[in-house]
């Protein structure tokens, strides 16, 4: 082996490793937006049942979550004013919806950069044995600061059996460099009712 190629090897080893050490760095941790974990805000809406509630996140962001007319928002922020001016704010499923009380928060070593939370969209053609609509699950990957907070992909729950994995590479891959207001919601993997029924307009 000549010393050029020997060069060339110790470059790719340490390109590599790089590599390697970058792919490490990321990894997930959890929070919960259950109400008896976060502090209520005012009081719920008499009429309506409308509500607000701000929970504590990573690295000192908190998550708003407000609800009303049965459909929810989930915002990130420095404080709740900051969250609540997030574009986050200004999704809102057409169907009833919900989301589930854990937070999985993606990070690059101690920084994160990306929550993802399941999401339960009422499906109204699909009813119980009451009338009451069943639900369909997707995971909504969201990029935080610095930089705007906003939705970046969506993953059907029950069209991907690897959802999980999916919504964390979608994180990984596409967070960091989206562009809230100019670049489009991806939607990852298999299209599914929920994805079907989130992007209704």
């Amino acid at each position: 082996m000549n010393r050029i190629t020997t060069i060339g090897l110790a470059v790719l080893m340490a390109c590599i490793g790089l590599n390697s050490a970058d792919a490490q760095s990321l990894g997930s941790s959890y929070t919960s937006t259950a109400p008896k974990d976060c502090r209520q805000i005012g009081k719920p809406g008499a009429l309506d049942g409308s509500s607000t509630r701000v929970c504590p996140g990573k690295d000192g962001l908190i998550v708003l979550i407000a609800e009303d007319d049965l459909r929810e928002i989930v915002a990130v922020g420095r404080n709740r004013k900051a969250a609540a001016e997030e574009p986050a704010t200004k999704v809102w499923f057409a169907p009833f919806n919900s989301s589930e009380t854990t937070i999985e928060w993606r990070a690059d070593g101690a920084r994160p950069f990306a929550i993802i939370q399941r999401w339960h969209i009422a499906d109204n053609s699909d009813p119980d044995k009451q009338g009451r609509p069943n639900t369909k699950a997707m995971l909504v990957v969201t990029r935080l600061p610095p930089g705007p907070v906003c939705h970046v992909a969506y993953v059907d729950a029950i069209a991907n059996p690897n959802a999980n994995e999916l919504a964390r590479k979608a994180a990984d891959d596409l967070a960091r460099g989206f562009a809230c207001g100019k670049d489009e919601v991806k939607i990852i993997g298999t299209r599914g009712r929920a994805v079907e029924l989130a992007t209704m307009r």
